[in-house]
């Protein structure tokens, strides 16, 4: 795979991996309330899923509630996924951290947001047995595969931006 190549993952593997995972640690994690990681998470929280935040800068405080470590190894128990709120190329030590603690900690599943893709990485993630998923939101990914987005009218045919036709 090459960094022009299209990423495309079955929907019913997507599923799946949401299905089976229940605790995430969320790498990058924002306690402000603006940030993508911080809205990512609260909505992961708010469909059970346990989100704990990996953010060296906020480590011995809270997020959401939650408290949050300076590394995946600081987490106590087991972590199904990782998730990766980082840049690119801040992703490789992530990966290597995750490979490293795979056993020890139950992890799984290796996802790296959107606009997130590192090949490398991810080769040697899935050569270690880890599932990779590039470029995508579990958030997003939820409400798609779940429903929820045709619940807010999105991709129904109920929301349109047109103006309708005027009956006589």
């Amino acid at each position: 795979m090459t960094a022009t190549d299209d990423l495309h993952y079955d929907d019913e593997d997507m599923r799946h991996i949401l299905r089976g995972v229940r605790t995430i640690a969320m790498v990058g994690a924002s306690p402000n309330p603006v940030r993508p990681s911080n809205f990512a998470m609260k909505y992961l929280q708010g469909k059970g899923y346990r989100v704990i935040p990996v953010n060296p800068g906020q480590a011995g405080g809270k997020i959401l509630g939650e408290d949050a470590y300076a590394t995946l190894a600081d987490i106590p128990g087991t972590i199904d996924m990782v998730d990766i709120f980082r840049a690119s190329s801040a992703v490789p030590p992530i990966v290597d951290e995750a490979i490293r603690l795979k056993d020890d900690k139950g992890i799984s599943v290796v996802w790296m947001q959107l606009g997130i893709r590192n090949d490398e990485a991810a080769e040697k993630a899935e050569d270690a047995g880890l599932t990779v998923v590039m470029n995508r939101c579990p958030k997003i990914e939820y409400g798609r595969l779940f429903g929820e987005l045709s619940w807010a009218g999105v991709v129904s045919g109920i929301i349109s931006s047109k103006r309708p036709k005027m009956q006589p």
